[in-house]
């Protein structure tokens, strides 16, 4: 079966005036599903064809040649994890086991959001800002490039990401992102879908 783009789980209109309806109809409906089409039209009549979109991304990790496929296909997945990350409701400090972890790692909320952020903003050109969970249950915030996405890192395990790509925020702030990391962390972040990933992870 073909790779579907995935329905946002909120209303395009649900996240304003942290991301506008605007931003989310061409994030989504534009580039997510121009990866999802992509994908379909480079796996047809290939081996892969059929194969989920995990064993897509692995089989084009480990080999060169499928550079453009791995591109399209992590694109996919880092999209479809990234609305999970957003709700209506998010953002501020997380409770439960990643508040703990968090605070493990780096001394409290604040200096992780600060790390964070700063290490989103630093990303040279597109890419994402990751709070993954390592091998033994601590956490670390990593930064991906282009499509790269911890799925294909051993020992790690993704909690929540931030899509730095411009697409993700010119519409709404311009080349703001230190503004737009902000944004993320105060008004939009999922942690409910974060800890779900840390107990299951």
């Amino acid at each position: 079966m073909a790779f579907e783009l995935p329905s946002l789980p909120f209303a395009e209109d649900a996240l304003e005036p942290h991301m506008s309806a605007k931003t989310l109809s061409f994030h989504h409906g534009k580039h997510h599903k121009a990866y999802v089409d992509k994908t379909n039209d480079l796996v047809k009549d290939t081996d892969l064809e059929g194969k989920s979109l995990e064993e897509v991304i692995s089989a084009a990790a480990s080999d060169s040649s499928k550079q453009g496929l791995f591109n399209q296909s992590a694109q996919i997945w880092n999209h479809s994890f990234f609305w999970n990350c957003l709700s209506p409701d998010g953002g501020g400090q997380p409770d439960g086991d990643v508040a703990k972890a968090i605070d493990d790692a780096f001394g409290s909320y604040d200096k992780f959001a600060e790390e964070f952020k700063a290490k989103a903003v630093a990303q040279f050109g597109s890419g994402w800002a990751w709070l993954v969970k390592k091998n033994g249950g601590a956490v670390e915030i990593v930064t991906t490039a282009n499509a790269d996405t911890p799925l294909v890192h051993d020992g790690m395990t993704a909690l929540l990401t931030c899509d730095v790509w411009e697409h993700a925020y010119y519409l709404d702030f311009q080349n703001r992102r230190p503004d737009f990391v902000q944004s993320f962390l105060d008004n939009l972040a999922n942690w409910d879908f974060v800890n779900k990933n840390y107990s299951e992870g």
